[in-house]
């Protein structure tokens, strides 16, 4: 039976790829964008597999409708897809209170409000698989991006603890962590602090990271097979990157944390008080 997707976030990207990939194989897709004009392409291609709908995920009572009016139209929701989101980029002492307000907006609470909008809908079927698009700073972290990172770390603990609440209601839920692509989430998507001089070096330094096997951008086209194998799989892991150059990066970052948390073992222990008989 084909599926059903609801997935934010479509007029480009990551959005427009996953879309493609499961109309092309006779899905159905809820394509959301804030610009519904961005989604025609889609229905000239596909037609009646497509419910093209304006949404901006910052307007809770919106998602509510949108979701409502997509299960009303197919019926059932199968894979929800909490793609909409942009890059802020700045330094902690760059960033504007209102900066950090939209990204977090945008990258945590959007997220959430549709993951709770469809939350009934997948109880009742006892079936479903949500897909929170993460990234390899939700699991890591780097100069210039810190707003950035705090949206998807959040992202990632409240997906975690989602993960252990629902899996009981049979709902499947994975982090999807991509590397470097070749979409303009570093250009025209992308907010850009004022710089102040003082980090100029901390940006080259920045730029030095990014030199390695990260450097060398990902073909968002073949995220495409890869999202369709994530879910038609039986048992998809609450985590999986994409993009080579992953793995490594995080091993390392993991080994250093857990040596710095044995050095300072004793002061835990320490911290712990006596214990009472």
């Amino acid at each position: 039976m084909s599926k059903v997707w609801f997935i934010t976030g479509t007029s480009k990207g990551f959005g427009r790829v996953w879309a493609e990939a499961a109309l092309e194989r006779g899905d159905r897709v809820v394509a959301t964008a804030r610009n519904a004009d961005t989604l025609t392409p889609l229905v000239e291609a596909y037609g009646d597999l497509v419910l093209p709908l304006a949404l901006d995920v910052n307007d809770k009572a919106a998602i509510d409708a949108a979701v409502k009016r997509a299960h009303e139209h197919f019926g059932r929701l199968d894979v929800v897809v909490n793609n909409a989101g942009y890059g802020l980029f700045g330094a902690i002492e760059e960033i504007t209170e209102q900066q950090a307000r939209d990204q977090v907006e945008t990258n945590l609470f959007g997220p959430l409000w549709v993951t709770q909008a469809v939350l009934p809908i997948l109880r009742e079927q006892k079936s479903g698989h949500i897909i929170q698009v993460s990234t390899i700073g939700g699991v890591n972290a780097f100069p210039i991006l810190g707003l950035y990172h705090a949206s998807k770390w959040g992202l990632e603990g409240f997906t975690q603890s989602l993960a252990a609440e629902v899996a009981g209601f049979g709902i499947k839920v994975t982090l999807v962590e991509p590397a470097g692509y070749s979409t303009d989430w570093r250009g025209a998507s992308g907010v850009f602090a004022d710089q102040m001089p003082e980090y100029d070096e901390v940006r080259d330094y920045r730029a030095k990271l990014f030199s390695g096997p990260l450097a060398e951008p990902g073909d968002p086209e073949a995220t495409g097979p890869a999202i369709l194998e994530l879910v038609d799989a039986d048992e998809p892991p609450l985590r999986t990157f994409f993009g080579t150059g992953t793995l490594d990066m995080i091993r390392a970052e993991y080994e250093k944390r857990l040596a710095v948390w044995e050095q300072w073992d004793h002061l835990a222990v320490a911290a712990q008080g006596g214990v009472k008989a």
